[in-house]
């Protein structure tokens, strides 16, 4: 008969500075490809719209990954995968927020927002993107594991967006 005490939750926040890129056409791929993600983020193998409007609030896409599972010693490949919903978009601010929904990675509730913001370092122009979080705690995870998998994603999206923004120039 005690009193439910509310869950734990995790927070925090992660984010890469990207050099002579500027915030507006990094935030043009984030936007535009919402629902292409697998092309920035390295963890990510597909990532594709399962219902709304591209640019709306309520687009919920697919993502997904196939591991070998060593787990169990099958050595099987298994898809991990998930239904993130794009929750707010403000596109004067440059951030975004999405939810995960179904998913078969343990996540209970997780919610992200991006905001990439203009940076000026003297004679240099760049932006920095800023990846938010709050999370219940996930089955198997540590919070400074899910900390490391979201600092390394977004370097990787942070060198693959600079990269391919180059090459359009």
């Amino acid at each position: 008969m005690g009193e439910e005490t509310k869950a734990e939750l995790w927070e925090g926040r992660v984010s890469a500075r990207l050099i002579d890129t500027k915030a507006e056409n990094v935030w043009s791929l984030l936007v535009q490809d919402f629902c292409s993600v697998h092309k920035w983020l390295p963890s990510i193998d597909e990532c594709y719209k399962v219902e709304g409007v591209y640019g709306q609030p309520g687009l919920i896409r697919y993502c997904g990954t196939t591991r070998t599972s060593s787990s169990d010693g099958s050595d099987e490949p298994i898809t991990l995968w998930c239904h993130e919903k794009l929750s707010e978009i403000d596109e004067i601010q440059r951030w975004l927020s999405y939810e995960i929904m179904e998913n078969n990675m343990g996540f209970k509730m997780y919610k992200s927002t991006f905001q990439v913001m203009p940076l000026e370092d003297g004679d240099k122009r760049g932006c920095e993107i800023k990846w938010l979080f709050v999370a219940e705690p996930v089955d198997g995870w540590k919070f400074k594991d899910l900390v490391w998998y979201l600092e390394s994603s977004l370097q990787a999206m942070g060198q693959r967006m600079e990269k391919a923004l180059q090459s359009t120039n």
